[in-house]
């Protein structure tokens, strides 16, 4: 055991590539000191021999903060809006208590996608690559691509109707695509300039949403005592069973599982020393819980202000992302343009999901593939994957209000039904003392985060249950249907049970069974 902590974790592992694809280099890095002087110290030899941290420093958490907020931009992207819109309009207060508890879902899984790759250096992508066998890791890294264009195509096209609202209507649905396909070229120009340059850019846009949509809480004014009911006592009746699903399934993204993971390298720490590594998860566990915080703050105020305004309401039942602005500006408007701090707001979330969907889709397609491609040929080939869906969506969809409502729906379903195929994954990886030496996660945080994933699975199974048999359909797509159904549960199970002992004595039945067939 005390050999894994001499060396930073997987760094000779069998299999592992010479020179293999990493998520930053090494001049991109923000150099984290190992004391606030920036010079060696005596105090960092005596945390090695014993094991304690250095005191808390604002200093440090200030240089470790950044990618926990980047992260939590998939808490904020236009389709969670449109389910918090919604959730208020259809239930009003009463689902804040299931937001505040998938925010807290969403934080545990998220510090363990940090725990991961601030232990082993390398990001999730790169550690199913090598966990996994050949087929396992390319079915993987599809899923992960297709969940990543679901995700993209909402956030572009949100982007998009900001756009169409901010311009007055004068720029259609599908220029709103072509301009916000654009914020690629801000992306590598800011990413060309430094981690801290990007960093401090989302924090603008996340700032953006923060204050436009609490000037609408404040101009609507919703009612403190729901609020605050709301988020304490739990409430579901059957009524509203599909906005609470809609708001767990919206929480956790897969994609953001991978980015996450690949973030935190962006600071250069001593891997050679445990209490290094101790320090900065740490770091990130405080800065992940406050930028969670932000996002959940953000989201309860959207759906308060719908709460306030449309529950109870004939409208209620047909407000989505590209109406509401409306609605709201003929409820609260008058003076007050309400119409365009909502297009603000919705054009803050959906440029910032988009561009950190291209983050993601670059670590996604480097670390399954092992590409060693220049960033921004990535960055272009990652962006194209969502450009051309989403330009079809707006060329079909820019006047059929209903139709773009279930294209949402059936977009939520398919980035759901993807969630086992990075979460599992991660708790497989994080469990294990060969990928994480002493920094393995332990049995009561084992025990807790698998009930979560069970509980996010069966919340997902039931949306796509749900959403398949909303509608009647033949004889030959319910027979591919339960094949792919089959195939899907198979694939869960052969994730739950790799590398564990029953595996292991069910591979080895089956090859005798074969050898004895021979």
């Amino acid at each position: 055991m005390a050999s894994l902590a001499k060396a930073p974790l997987l760094e000779n592992r069998p299999g592992t590539d010479e020179q293999p694809e990493a998520a930053y280099d090494s001049d991109e890095k923000v150099v984290i000191s190992v004391s606030d002087d920036d010079g060696p110290s005596a105090a960092a030899e005596t945390e090695e021999v014993d094991g304690s941290l250095p005191p808390f420093s604002w200093r440090k958490l200030w240089r470790f903060t950044g990618p926990g907020f980047l992260m939590s931009i998939a808490f904020l992207d236009p389709g969670n809006l449109e389910g918090d819109l919604q959730a208020g309009a259809a239930a009003g207060y009463a689902l804040l208590w299931l937001l505040l508890w998938s925010t807290a879902m969403g934080l545990l899984i998220q510090i363990l996608s940090a725990r991961l790759g601030v232990a082993t250096g390398r990001h999730l992508a790169e550690l199913c690559r090598d966990e996994y066998p050949r087929w396992a890791t390319v079915a993987l890294w599809l899923m992960a691509e297709l969940a990543l264009i679901g995700a993209d195509i909402q956030e572009v096209v949100g982007s998009a109707i900001a756009i169409k609202i901010l311009s007055g209507g004068v720029i259609p649905l599908w220029a709103g695509v072509v301009i916000t396909a654009l914020d690629c070229l801000v992306f590598l120009f800011l990413e060309d300039y430094g981690v801290r340059k990007l960093e401090a850019f989302f924090g603008v846009l996340i700032a953006t949403m923060a204050v436009s949509f609490a000037v609408m809480f404040g101009e609507t004014k919703p009612s403190f005592k729901g609020l605050l009911i709301g988020t304490v006592v739990p409430k579901l009746s059957s009524s509203t069973i599909r906005q609470a699903v809609g708001i767990v399934g919206c929480i956790i993204m897969p994609h953001n599982l991978f980015l996450h993971s690949a973030l935190v390298q962006s600071r250069k720490i001593d891997n050679y020393k445990k209490s290094h590594v101790r320090e900065a998860m740490k770091y990130y566990s405080i800065e992940s819980t406050v930028a969670l915080a932000v996002s959940f703050f953000i989201n309860v105020c959207v759906t308060t202000i719908f709460a306030k305004g449309f529950y109870g309401t004939e409208a209620a039942s047909s407000i989505g992302l590209e109406n509401a602005g409306h609605f709201l500006q003929e409820r609260y408007g008058g003076a007050f343009p309400i119409l365009y701090v909502w297009g603000i707001g919705l054009l803050a979330s959906g440029q910032s999901s988009t561009i950190t969907g291209t983050y993601a889709g670059q670590f996604i397609m480097g670390g399954f593939l092992n590409l060693r491609l220049k960033k921004w040929i990535r960055s272009v080939i990652t962006r194209s994957f969502a450009i051309l869906p989403a330009m079809v969506v707006a060329l079909l969809f820019d006047t059929r209000g209903s139709a773009m409502d279930i294209l949402n729906e059936s977009l939520n379903v398919l980035q759901s039904i993807q969630i086992p195929f990075a979460l599992i994954p991660l708790l497989t990886l994080v469990s294990k003392e060969q990928v994480m030496g002493i920094f393995r996660i332990g049995t009561i945080t084992k025990v807790v985060t698998w009930i979560v994933a069970g509980f996010l699975i069966v919340i997902n199974g039931y949306l796509l249950f749900d959403f398949f048999s909303a509608e009647g359909h033949g004889v030959l797509f319910n027979s591919l249907l339960s094949l792919i159904l089959a195939l899907y549960v198979m694939f869960i199970v052969y994730l739950v049970l790799w590398d564990s002992t029953l595996y292991a004595s069910l591979t080895i039945a089956i090859r005798k069974s074969l050898r004895s067939g021979n």
